[in-house]
């Protein structure tokens, strides 16, 4: 018999062996759990791609904010579904707004909740696009001074965190002056650095009500074949300011988050999308995967890679399990 020195079998023979010697650990402490915020009381409408993803009223959001931070989920984004649309996108940055009136509720409620904001147009215009638009196409410049107005009314509402997805050329260095200015110099900046043109979003243009009316978003989100432009992109929000860094998708560019990861010391966030979701939720529904294990298997791979903390709809599910 072949005498073996080295068996790494050894420290898989059972559960608790495993446990100590694993490389890779997922933490409650590393989820952002993401709420659609919708108009009227006793709203809780399912997204029906997304099975246990809900369009809330504000008072069950706090009820769902409340239930989340009680199992242990730290923090929130928040998106917004406004009552009425304009192609300036006023109702983002409104103090009325059905975000910024969001946000007071759940910083009144809950408590020890931290709540980003996500910076964005798309659900707030009427066409559906990220920014404001000229001569048929998203202006950059023209949009960079409505997404600052819409930070700030944020900040003013109360959310801990601004993060910004609109991928406009200057959107960090516009919402930093625009903060700064108004005295929000404390509150950090969360940046979509480096947000693909992805197919994976379908189901959460359902739960955003945020489809573009024309055309599609790859003038101004990343072509999915580039890697070296990702890191440009995060080098330049890096130089305007942003605290923290985004990839989005996570599963599809776990390489991304790796090389960003290698360059950058910045805390890394990664977004399990909706369609990575829905695509998980679908195949357990037909018995052709084990949901839990796949959605663990799924978010180690993610921070396997590099991230730090995970944007997921599974975030509820998560700590449950953990």
């Amino acid at each position: 018999m072949v005498r073996l020195i080295h068996r790494p079998r050894r420290l898989r023979r059972t559960a608790t062996l495993r446990a100590m010697v694993r490389e890779t650990r997922l933490d409650p402490t590393n989820l952002i759990y993401p709420l659609f915020v919708c108009p009227g009381e006793g709203v809780r409408r399912e997204v029906r791609s997304m099975p246990g993803v809900f369009n809330l009223s504000i008072d069950e959001m706090v009820k769902e904010a409340d239930e989340a931070r009680r199992l242990g989920v730290p923090s929130i984004i928040v998106f917004g579904l406004p009552e009425s649309k304009d192609e300036q996108g006023t109702d983002a940055f409104a103090e009325d707004g059905i975000t910024q009136r969001a946000i007071r509720a759940i910083k009144r409620e809950v408590k020890d909740l931290v709540v980003l904001a996500d910076t964005c147009l798309c659900e707030y215009t009427s066409h559906g696009h990220c920014g404001v638009i000229k001569d048929g196409d998203v202006a950059n410049d023209p949009t960079l001074e409505v997404l600052a107005k819409t930070a700030v009314s944020q900040a003013q509402a109360g959310a801990d965190i601004i993060a910004p997805s609109g991928m406009m050329d200057g959107m960090i260095a516009a919402i930093r002056s625009g903060l700064d200015v108004a005295g929000y110099t404390d509150i950090p900046i969360l940046s979509y650095a480096v947000k693909y043109a992805s197919a994976f979003y379908g189901p959460f243009r359902e739960a955003a009500d945020s489809a573009p009316q024309f055309g599609d978003r790859r003038s101004y989100q990343m072509d999915p074949p580039n890697i070296r432009e990702a890191l440009r992109e995060a080098e330049l929000d890096v130089e305007q300011g942003a605290d923290m860094l985004m990839v989005k998708p996570a599963l599809p560019y776990l390489d991304v988050i790796v090389a960003v990861r290698e360059r950058f010391d910045l805390p890394l966030a990664a977004y399990q999308v909706s369609g990575e979701y829905a695509q998980i939720k679908a195949a357990a529904k037909m018995g052709w995967i084990d949901e839990e294990r796949v959605m663990m298997e799924s978010l180690i791979a993610i921070k396997r890679a590099g991230a730090d903390l995970i944007l997921t709809y599974f975030a509820k599910d998560v700590v449950k399990k953990l």
